[in-house]
């Protein structure tokens, strides 16, 4: 009798033990000792909605229904691009502040154009045609990231992945330790000098396992047949992405791949998702992202949403079966950091640069006003609009992302007010269908706008980087370009993003609230008591942790 309970003390103790072992590991730390950051190209915030019953509970449904989703999550300004969405993630503020306007900008003083992360001062590693040189020197603004590793004297490590540089670099800031992005001419991940002059050891392992030559002889084989898809009511309607309109349901992905762009097309396919997904988790083990005594980051940028859908548009198959996709990789990725790291010492939160419009000729078809506007061809009439009130002359220096850039030079010769001129270029372009409002930077320069599209625009303009005159488009209206859907505009589809945290202390909740995307970068600064970015213009949100 003694023995037996002495035995069934013993098996107490042990249970007490376990018990405590295991309600102290779910315990959150103070601070998360990974923030992990998804940014989603192109995703509308309806498609959490649209494609739901397609999705598995490990994904995106784990995300909303055990963690925080702000519904009403926008951003507010004009020039919706991915360069300008991903720097007001990680800065906390707008492109007039920031300072990347748009994925490229034109240089009056120079005469060329520049890219958001392009720098001629560094090297590509491992780029022999230097494609690849790049950096975040055109960010005028600290990150979040940058304010951490400020803060505790560069003890985080903090990284960045993307197949394209933008989403890899402008995340992490000035300071980050690693920005690592896809060569789709050799199919290596690679990065550039800024950050390091040798590739690590581990890059080189993983890029020696070639994924990208596996993937390239797979086929897109759809999840479901097609009458399974919920929403998705088109297929086929791109010539070089996605699956067939003449077979049932043919797989078109091997007339994507040829022997001088094989790897370019992986990302114009949910390859390009696995792949990334990969490589991020090969970053997490080597790295030994969250084992360190600080905070650690690391942002993940999907990019193969934002060509499909460009290719496809919004209603096709092939994009819907892409989020099916993306889904089941999002299922495995929570499933490693809960297993490697513990979600309760991980804050994850999962947002979109921006959103996409619907194809403007689905639109036309269904009776609602919509088009595409040919800026090239408007400019086009522009100059010679412009040679017969003034002169003969190139005044006019470039058009980029309704930008307007006027030859300053020329217009100061000639003894005409720019102020007046650029007026007379707005009230042209204004009579072009299609164009709702057409504003001078003059303007922009000496009026405050506190609401409405002219904020909107204004939060959009840098006084240095913008152009002359900035064009808004009536809703429904997109640029003619080799795409059937695209953003770049102030309306809800374009500026309305999901945005959903997850993990640490964060609870289960729904908001309802208007929040700003920039608000992202201030809430995390508060969960780390550090300053925020220095200009930074957002709020926290309140109401995410328990």
């Amino acid at each position: 009798m003694f023995r037996t309970k002495t035995i069934l003390s013993i098996i107490a103790v042990i249970v007490s033990i376990n018990t405590f072992a295991q309600r102290k590991k779910n315990i959150p730390p103070e601070k998360p000792s990974l923030i992990v950051g998804i940014i989603i190209e192109d995703m509308r915030y309806d498609y959490i909605d649209r494609f739901w019953d397609n999705f598995s509970d490990g994904g995106f449904k784990k995300l909303v229904q055990e963690g925080s989703f702000c519904r009403n999550a926008n951003y507010n300004y004009l020039l919706t691009q991915t360069s300008s969405g991903i720097a007001t993630i990680a800065t906390g503020c707008e492109p007039v502040i920031h300072g990347i306007v748009s994925d490229q900008w034109h240089n009056q003083l120079k005469g060329i154009n520049i890219k958001s992360v392009y720098d001629d001062k560094v090297l590509g590693i491992n780029d022999e045609k230097q494609k690849w040189q790049c950096s975040p020197k055109h960010l005028l603004t600290t990150t979040f990231v940058d304010e951490l590793k400020l803060y505790n004297n560069n003890k985080s490590k903090a990284i960045g992945i993307s197949v394209h540089p933008e989403g890899a670099i402008l995340p992490i800031g000035h300071m980050g330790n690693a920005a690592y992005w896809f060569n789709d001419e050799t199919g290596n991940w690679i990065t550039s000098t800024y950050y390091m002059d040798t590739i690590a050891g581990w890059i080189n392992e993983f890029n020696s396992k070639r994924f990208p030559d596996i993937y390239k002889e797979r086929d897109w084989i759809p999840t479901y047949e097609e009458s399974k898809y919920r929403t998705g009511s088109e297929k086929g309607g791109s010539k070089s992405i996605g699956f067939s309109s003449t077979d049932k349901f043919a797989k078109r992905i091997n007339s994507l791949m040829n022997k001088n762009s094989v790897y370019s097309k992986i990302n114009s396919t949910p390859f390009g998702i696995n792949l990334t997904k990969d490589f991020a988790i090969a970053a997490i083990i080597n790295e030994k992202l969250g084992k360190n005594n600080n905070t650690d980051f690391l942002n993940i940028c999907f990019s193969s949403t934002s060509i499909i859908s460009g290719a496809c548009g919004p209603n096709s198959i092939e994009l819907e079966d892409t989020y099916i996709k993306l889904d089941k990789e999002l299922e495995h990725l929570l499933q490693f950091i809960d297993n490697e790291i513990g979600i309760e010492n991980v804050l994850i939160y999962l947002t979109s640069d921006h959103g996409t419009s619907y194809d403007p000729e689905k639109l036309i078809s269904n009776n609602i006003p919509a088009g595409k506007f040919d800026g090239e061809r408007a400019v086009m009439l522009l100059g010679t609009y412009l040679n017969a009130i003034y002169d003969k002359g190139k005044w006019v220096s470039a058009y980029h992302n309704k930008q307007i850039y006027l030859n300053h030079n020329l217009i100061e010769k000639s003894g005409v007010s720019l102020s007046d001129f650029q007026k007379t270029v707005a009230d042209f372009i204004i009579q072009f269908t299609g164009v709702a409002n057409a504003i001078t930077s003059t303007t922009l320069e000496q009026t405050n706008f506190t609401h409405g599209v002219f904020n909107y625009m204004q939060n959009s303009f840098n006084q240095k980087r913008s152009g002359d005159i900035i064009i808004n488009l009536e809703p429904g209206w997109i640029e003619k370009g080799d795409y059937v859907s695209t953003a770049n505009s102030a309306n809800k589809y374009d500026r309305h993003v999901p945005l959903i945290w997850y993990g640490w202390k964060i609870k289960r909740s729904s908001i309802e609230k208007e929040v700003q995307i920039k608000d992202i970068a201030p809430t995390i600064s508060d969960f780390l008591e550090i300053p925020y970015p220095n200009g930074c213009t957002g709020t926290a949100i309140e109401g995410l942790v328990r």
